[in-house]
């Protein structure tokens, strides 16, 4: 069995300041396993954490569709953003990743879902976040894990992490696997370890966007 944190960020997001080394400690210190990263709309940082640490990483992305954002695992090539969202898990597929949906129903996010573009996407996908530490109002990820069981949907959760302090926040305990057919078998015997973090680490990810623009200006 092995503990997996399933969403966090790194530098090369435009939100986080994480570096992958930092990561790679951080994760080594709060006894994850596994790490897949998930930047937006970009795989290069997560590519390069699994050339430097391929006993830890896993190579991810969140996507940004016309609808709402998608996270996806075993990412060979990037997905750009502002495709539909069924051209988006295609070329996902394509490539042999899995394919889940993050913080579904929080409004306050732009990668949010209408019910509707969700149910009809939900064929399509592997697997729902039923819990996200980021969402201030935990009701939505009550209703996230409702969609997931009515749509008879596999189950993931995720810290979200833009900082270190962030990272192992919400994981899983399920059997190790290499691909994505591995990983949704292990998912339907997978335990949560759930917390919210606090509302104030927006501001973190408030501040990296305010840097990196700065220093670009």
């Amino acid at each position: 069995m092995i503990r997996v944190e399933f969403h966090c960020h790194t530098i090369y997001s435009h939100d986080s300041l994480v570096s992958i080394d930092d990561l790679y400690k951080a994760a080594k210190e709060k006894h994850l396993d596994r790490v897949i990263i998930t930047d937006h709309n970009r795989i290069d940082g997560a590519l390069l954490a699994y050339e430097k640490f391929p006993d830890i990483f896993i190579v991810g992305e969140e996507v940004m569709t016309t609808e709402g954002e998608l996270l996806a695992a075993f990412v060979k090539e990037v997905i750009p953003k502002g495709l539909t969202p069924k051209e988006t898990i295609q070329k996902l597929k394509d490539q042999g990743a899995f394919v889940w949906v993050p913080h579904p129903f929080d409004k306050a996010r732009s990668g949010s879902w209408d019910l509707n573009e969700l149910k009809k996407i939900a064929p399509l996908v592997d697997a729902i976040e039923v819990f996200n530490s980021r969402c201030i109002d935990n009701y939505k990820n009550f209703l996230a894990a409702n969609f997931a069981k009515d749509n008879s949907l596999l189950a993931t959760v995720g810290s979200d992490a833009h900082s270190i302090y962030e990272l192992g926040r919400s994981t899983l305990v399920l059997r190790d696997f290499n691909d994505a057919q591995e990983l949704k078998r292990s998912l339907s015997t997978a335990t949560q370890d759930v917390q919210l973090t606090s509302f104030w680490v927006h501001f973190i990810s408030t501040w990296a966007k305010l840097k990196k623009k700065y220093f670009r200006a």
